[in-house]
Parts: structure tokens; sequence; C-alpha cells
């Protein structure tokens, strides 16, 4: 027999289903939400089903928009010569946050990881690759994040960019080895950007 009444174990199990919360943080955070008055309940819950329902990805990019393209791609003063790959929208919003960025992105939603099933076929390397045929793009900067499967995913791109005759560069060195682009200060980020290298 369950300790708590059905609804509050529903919740807590709902809860616990979230990246990086655990049994006893899905516990406080139902308990917290019990004690929250109605209508701030209700305000969380329809902004998740809102999110939900019209969020979707940029045609172009794939980042994160509520219309068909995002805002960076809506810009006319972006430069359209200069594309950064990442792997996640995160990443895309922690590179903004930098002002240092003046090009465009690509998002991969993902990278390589053979362990956990993702190969090619499941990032959008096709559509990455039909983007680069247009001839309007001089320099891709890889941006994935500097982990095992990052490097694997970067080093890969490359090898299928350079016969293009495009630039390919990364991030610079001093990004923490096993860290997320979205846990890392503007100020770091920025710098990684100015001094990326070729590779």
């Amino acid at each position: 027999m369950s300790q708590y009444p059905k609804p509050m174990s529903r919740l807590i199990k709902e809860l616990a289903k979230l990246p990086g919360i655990g049994p006893k943080t899905a516990q406080r955070l139902a308990f917290h939400l019990f004690a929250l008055p109605r209508d701030e309940v209700v305000a969380l819950a329809t902004a998740m089903v809102e999110a939900k329902e019209n969020l979707q990805y940029c045609a172009v990019c794939g980042h994160l928009t509520d219309e068909s393209h995002c805002q960076v791609c809506q810009d006319p003063t972006r430069e359209r010569h200069l594309l950064c790959v990442v792997e996640e929208p995160k990443d895309v919003i922690a590179l903004e946050k930098t002002r240092e960025f003046k090009g465009v992105y690509h998002v991969l939603h993902g990278a390589l990881s053979p362990l956990e099933g993702i190969g090619p076929a499941e990032l959008t390397i096709t559509q990455l690759m039909q983007r680069l045929q247009t001839g309007e793009i001089s320099e891709v900067i890889l941006a994935c994040d500097p982990d095992m499967e990052g490097e694997a995913t970067a080093l890969y791109l490359a090898k299928l960019i350079k016969p293009l005759g495009i630039k390919v560069t990364r991030l610079a060195r001093g990004l923490p080895i096993g860290g997320d682009l979205e846990y890392i200060d503007e100020v770091t980020l920025g710098k990684a950007i100015e001094g990326r290298q070729e590779i």
C-alpha cells in the first residue's frame, strides 16, 4: 500500500520522469506544488500544455520556434555565410547570450552515440549537408559539446564537410571536457567563439 493518496503518488511518479529529478526531489516538488495556490498550479500546467502544442522546430535550422522560421533565421542582419552547428536548441540560446556570434545555426538534435543507438540517420546531418550545397556558406563552426559524443560528432562532420571546400572550425579549447554548453558562462563561451580554430 502506498504511503500517499493516489493523486500524490501519481504526481510524484510523473515528476520523477523528468531529467535530473530523483524520487526525493520529485517528492519535494509534489509537496511544493500542492502548497501553491490553485491559480499558480493552473498557470504552470497551462504553460506546459501551450509550450507542447505551440512550439515546433524551425524549418531552416531546427531551433525552437512558434512560427515556421525562428528569430535568427528571420533576422536579415545575420551573416549567412557563417554557420554554427550545435547539438540542441538550448545551445543556440547559450551562444546567443554571448552576443559574439552573428551568423546562423544548424541544430543536430543530439550527438552520435552508437551505444545509445544514435547514428547519423537519427540526427539532422542530411539537412545540414543540403544547406551546405547552396554555396552560400563559407565557414562551419562545429560547436558540439566537449565530451566523447560531441568530439566524435565533430570529427565525423569535419570529414563530411571538408571535401566541399568549406572552412571547418571548432570552438577554442578551454571549454571544460564533459560539460554542456548551456551551463558554461557567457564570457567563456564568447571567448571560445572568438578563438575558434580550424580542424
